[in-house]
């Protein structure tokens, strides 16, 4: 039998084999470099697209900071408005004098808030006054029956609406509140504002706020104004045309159409038609009251120019390194070929050459043993050094932070006590009740030098510097933290116990002389910390329908417990292992910066006592010890101590301030 011979094939052949290597190669490295083109350009997209989400959010920020702060200053103006007499009496007779009255009223409000327009309008939908009732374009007389801010009003909430005016076709937002007299609504008070200035900083990336149809009524693109970002319902365009809320506009649909859906309130978006209509990211939050809507537009065309540079760049990068791993292949031959022929030569030489590589082998194995040491010393010590220099920065960074923050905290409780005397003593002046006046600016220097103290008391607790031969009448320092906190403690009960070692309880009189109660601290550290455990309590029973606090002083034979008890949640488990340290809170961003208990427990270390605290039943209790300062020859000091800080204390000790 014949077995048929078969054809060699391409790949057999020994002279194909090395051409088919470097085909197989080439496409290899031009896969390779497809694959690597495709990751740099999903990593530039991805990262411009972060970042533009990253800027949009702080921008949408920034606005919707500016547009709420706006509407929520003239809130309460329609309210302050109708319950003005002149408003009053105008609505229950509208005669030609309170008209009148009521006018240059509406004209003078309108003037000094700096709103567009402040009128009134009757219950039956007429304006009676208007500030504008001067101009051609008054609204006296005008009926406003058919727009829903007075529909609103007259059902006795709030109205707040945004259109474009019948009368003076300018756009505006309007904010209304129901007039009441004798418990009956008699009339709506209108507040109009101008909000054509948003959102004139970011005119290069688009800017739009919607209604809640979806449709554009403010934004940085004027040819946006009045489109929609959705087609509207039928019954929709039906209501907006019989408020005639955007007037005679012709409410049409924006020519947007979705590209990509990405994560969150955000896509990809085409302004447009065409390949070459703007593409952008679209990011959305809600503004909550009204129901308006904040889209930001930031353009994608910097984001596809910069993965494209990338993707070039990468590509390149990839061709250079192919190149030179070549270069590095063909030079590595050449070494072969010319260690080959050294190998000849130097076979030669091997018999005269071993006994002196035998000799120099262990000299070169200690010369490299001791290069790599001095090489692995060297990178150890430059670590070092860095690793040093990186401590120290941190410490200074440290230390300037924990500064900064007790400063802000421990002057706050001064300043607004400043805050309130000052305005005080203006009204005094105003009233001619000088001495009055004059008790407030004494208070107001014995505050300011209470701050000086606050520095230098910080400037301790940053050097841990410790105050020696202070002593403090535990009574006087709870009165003027007290006082300090006056304003607080208005619908808190307070209870002030005295307990003598193992006696019953009795009632603690802040306003008493109690020589026996004597710590060894100073007197200023030790009102920082009871303001502190006492600001702590009133934030525990914020919100409880009997908020209470109790304030205990026990006296040992050694020492002085004072605790403070709070009828509040408690303490979590979790929180308790880092209650004292500092920068750690559980209150809202803004609230608190962590360092109030932190700066307390320091204050009581130093004066050789302790701070701690645990749960009772019905609350958290705050414990402060303290060395207990004996009376007998020292009771001069004492009463020389009283008598000397009685100047800085009269800010603390002060009553509340007068109105």
């Amino acid at each position: 039998m014949r077995v048929p011979q078969s054809h060699p094939s391409p790949l057999d052949h020994p002279e194909a084999s090395p051409v088919t290597r470097r085909l197989v190669l080439l496409f290899a490295l031009a896969i390779g470099l497809a694959l690597v083109c495709a990751l740099a350009w999903s990593l530039a997209w991805q990262t411009g697209i972060d970042a533009l989400r990253l800027n949009a959010a702080v921008r949408g920020d920034r606005t919707t900071a500016a547009l709420k702060g706006t509407l929520e200053r003239y809130e309460s103006l329609p309210y302050l408005v109708g319950a003005h007499p002149l408003v009053q009496d105008v609505l229950a007779d509208p005669n030609p004098e309170r008209v009148a009255a009521a006018n240059r009223y509406l004209e003078d409000v309108n003037r000094h808030a700096r709103a567009t327009t402040t009128y009134i309008i009757r219950a039956d939908g007429i304006c009676i006054a208007a500030s504008n009732w001067r101009g051609a374009d008054s609204f006296v007389g005008v009926e406003y029956r058919f727009r829903p801010y007075f529909i609103e009003a007259a059902k006795g909430d709030v109205g707040r609406f945004f259109g474009i005016g019948t009368i003076s076709r300018d756009p505006g937002y309007y904010i209304s509140q129901p007039v009441r007299r004798n418990g009956q609504i008699v009339g709506v008070a209108v507040v109009k504002l101008n909000l054509e200035w948003f959102p004139g900083s970011d005119a290069s990336e688009p800017l739009l706020v919607t209604d809640d149809h979806g449709v554009i009524f403010l934004s940085s693109v004027p040819a946006w104004k009045y489109r929609t970002v959705r087609p509207l319902p039928t019954d929709v365009v039906a209501s907006i045309d019989q408020t005639r809320q955007y007037a005679r506009q012709d409410i049409a649909p924006l020519p947007a159409s979705v590209e990509r859906v990405l994560e969150g309130d955000a896509d990809i978006v085409r302004i447009g038609s065409g390949l070459r209509a703007p593409r952008y990211l679209e990011t959305r939050r809600a503004l909550g009251e009204p129901d308006w809507h904040l889209v930001t537009m930031s353009p994608v065309a910097p984001v596809l120019d910069a993965a494209r540079n990338a993707t070039i760049m990468t590509g390149f990068g990839y061709v250079s390194l192919c190149l030179l791993a070549f270069y590095w292949r063909m030079r590595r031959a050449r070494v072969r070929e010319v260690v080959k022929s050294r190998a000849m030569l130097q076979k030669a030489y091997a018999m005269l050459n071993d006994r002196v590589a035998e000799r120099t082998v262990d000299l070169s194995q200690a010369n490299e043993r001791l290069q790599r040491e001095v090489a692995e010393r060297t990178r150890t010590e430059q670590e070092l050094r860095a690793t040093q220099d990186e401590l120290i920065q941190a410490s200074k960074l440290a230390a300037l932070g924990q500064m900064a923050a007790g400063i802000t905290h421990e002057l706050n409780q001064p300043l607004a006590a400043l805050r309130s005397f000052s305005d005080n003593t203006r009204v005094f002046l105003e009233r001619g009740q000088y001495d009055a006046a004059h008790e407030n600016l004494e208070a107001i220097g014995s505050l300011t030098e209470r701050m000086g103290k606050i520095v230098n008391q910080l400037k301790l607790f940053v050097g841990r510097a410790k105050p020696r031969g202070q002593r403090s009448p535990v009574a006087r320092a709870v009165r003027n933290a007290l006082a300090l906190l006056g304003k607080r403690l208005e619908g808190v009960r307070v209870e002030l116990t005295l307990t003598d070692g193992d006696a019953a309880s009795t009632a603690l009189d802040p306003h008493g002389e109690y020589p026996e109660l004597i710590a060894q601290c100073d007197d200023l550290r030790l009102e920082q910390v009871l303001i502190n455990l006492i600001g702590n309590a009133l934030d525990a029973v914020a919100g409880l329908p009997a908020p209470c606090i109790v304030i205990d002083v026990r006296a040992q034979p050694a020492t002085l417990e004072i605790s403070v008890r709070d009828n509040g949640p408690g303490i979590p488990a979790d929180v308790m292992p880092r209650l004292f340290e500092p920068f750690f809170t559980t209150k809202e961003m803004g609230q608190g910066l962590g360092l109030g208990l932190a700066i307390s427990s320091s204050i009581a270390r130093d004066c050789g006592g302790a701070l701690t605290a645990h749960n009772a039943a019905d609350g958290a209790v705050f414990v402060l010890t303290l060395r207990r300062s004996r009376v007998n020859a020292a009771a001069g000091d004492v009463t020389g101590n009283r008598a000397g800080n009685r100047a800085g204390n009269n800010a603390g000790t002060a009553d509340a301030p007068r109105a």
